[in-house]
């Protein structure tokens, strides 16, 4: 397993409750459904390859 980072960051509170749901919903924690949705944009988007989320 990779070492994490944190990250700390504001978000509306309408925002919060649907992630809470969500993430509940698909048995995850919050967090980690965050950084699956970031990786998910990050990937389409150019920013990220597979082998560099699965790297330290």
């Amino acid at each position: 397993m990779s070492k994490t980072h944190p990250l700390g960051f504001r978000i509306e509170r309408d925002i919060k409750e649907a992630l809470v749901k969500a993430a509940k919903e698909d048995h995850r924690s919050v967090s980690s459904l965050v950084e699956l949705v970031l990786a998910r944009w990050l990937r389409d988007r150019g920013y990220l390859n597979d082998m560099s989320d699965k790297a330290a």
